[in-house]
């Protein structure tokens, strides 16, 4: 276990055996449609959507945004700033966005909306962990990994002040690290 882990939260394995199932699941849904756009939200989402895709059994675009209401900050600010748009025109796509976590719910419903603005086929939502306890903002996940506590987790993606992405397991950061900065 990492030195800064309270403790493991999901460990590597449980992790890839969800995303099997969710890839399993998605690939279903899929099945007969047309031009499915995966869109990753960076920079949290890009391992998980790296090994969701790898299990989809239908053909699959790709792109990504960059999105902040975090910053440097431990909590979400909830003003969403876009840091990179999309470079796919989503006109009767059908798009999946692909998130690390729902926490607020603030910065998902505004890129909901946002995207909804630009024509898509069809717009759903895959997020890898669901925070449903600090829900502020109405936001329907059509794909849920796991559901957790109000913990701040860090891990296969998720971070602090850009780091523990590159950790196998998810693990709750002991407060003494984030409180400290």
């Amino acid at each position: 276990m990492h030195p800064d882990a309270k403790k493991t939260l999901i460990t590597e394995k449980e992790i890839n055996f969800r995303v099997k199932e969710l890839g399993d699941l998605i690939s279903r849904d899929y099945m007969d449609k047309d031009n499915l756009l995966v869109v990753g939200i960076l920079k949290g989402a890009v391992i998980f959507m790296s090994d969701l895709v790898r299990q989809l059994r239908i053909p699959v675009e790709l792109d990504f945004m960059a999105v902040s209401s975090y910053g440097k900050a431990s909590e979400s600010s909830g003003v969403v700033r876009i840091l990179k748009d999309l470079e796919h025109n989503i006109q009767g796509k059908h798009v999946l966005i692909v998130e690390d976590i729902v926490d607020t719910g603030l910065t998902l419903k505004y890129l909901k909306e946002n995207l909804e603005t630009r024509g898509p086929a069809s717009l759903k939502i895959c997020t890898l962990l669901d925070k449903p306890a600090r829900r502020k903002a109405k936001v329907e996940v059509d794909y849920n990994g796991f559901f957790i506590e109000d913990e701040f987790v860090v891990g296969y993606g998720l971070d602090y002040n850009e780091r523990y992405r590159n950790e196998k397991d998810i693990f709750i950061l002991k407060p003494e690290v984030y409180a400290k900065r």
